[in-house]
């Protein structure tokens, strides 16, 4: 066996063995969904955070999973899967959905691309809103997309209680709204403003991590 073999190997074989606690299977499996907060996890696990630390960080080594600071509170993180942690395993939880509704807080630029890539997708109609709803879609979402070969529906940007309904299953996109609406339930995606930077180049990495997190959760929501 070569060394890239070798090393390929054993990254299996870490993987594997951090899989093989149920605690840090579960973890993984609510990853596959959405991005949480240690707090979060912890809420949703009933598990206690000295417990939870030793398995996000076996889960860290075996490089399934990383974390990075809220862009809106800099005391709290997020962690999430790690870009191709789940290579060659299949998740295993699935929801059921009317429709998906991506928020942010503007409605100008994630939530927007990510309800056009649903559409690309999944049969299973797609909308979006923001908390706070700017005047009108960035600029820099319209034409990310249409160097991408997508067109954003000539949409103005819409409050969230004016568009969500009964069996929308929602996914927040934004730190901002995430934190804003607790206990609204879904899933939470930590997507980095592109609007903060306002380049080409910020635009272009929000919709690669969207269209990266669209083809793999799309599969796993069936019509309900």
């Amino acid at each position: 066996m070569n060394i890239e073999a070798a090393d390929g190997f054993r990254a299996r074989v870490a993987k594997h063995a951090a899989l093989a606690d149920p605690a840090r299977l579960r973890i993984v499996d609510l990853l596959t969904l959405g991005d949480f907060s240690p707090t979060e996890l912890q809420a949703e696990l009933g598990m206690p955070s000295n417990l939870l630390s030793h398995h996000l960080r076996a889960l860290e080594e075996a490089g399934l999973a990383n974390r990075h600071r809220s862009e809106a509170d800099r005391r709290r993180s997020y962690i999430r899967l790690a870009a191709d942690a789940l290579e060659g395993l299949v998740p295993g939880a699935e929801h059921g959905a009317r429709r998906v509704l991506f928020v942010c807080t503007r409605n100008s630029a994630r939530s927007q691309l990510a309800a056009a890539l649903w559409q690309q997708v999944s049969e299973i109609p797609s909308t979006s809103a923001g908390t706070h709803p700017a005047e009108r879609i960035a600029q820099g979402a319209i034409d990310v997309a249409r160097r991408h070969g997508v067109d954003l529906a000539d949409l103005r940007p819409r409050k969230l209680d004016q568009v969500a309904g009964e069996g929308d299953f929602i996914v927040t996109v934004c730190d901002n709204a995430h934190e804003e609406l607790t206990g609204l339930g879904g899933v939470h995606w930590s997507v980095p403003d592109p609007l903060r930077l306002g380049t080409d180049e910020a635009f272009e990495q929000a919709f690669t991590d969207i269209a990266h997190r669209i083809n793999d959760f799309a599969p796993r929501v069936l019509a309900a």
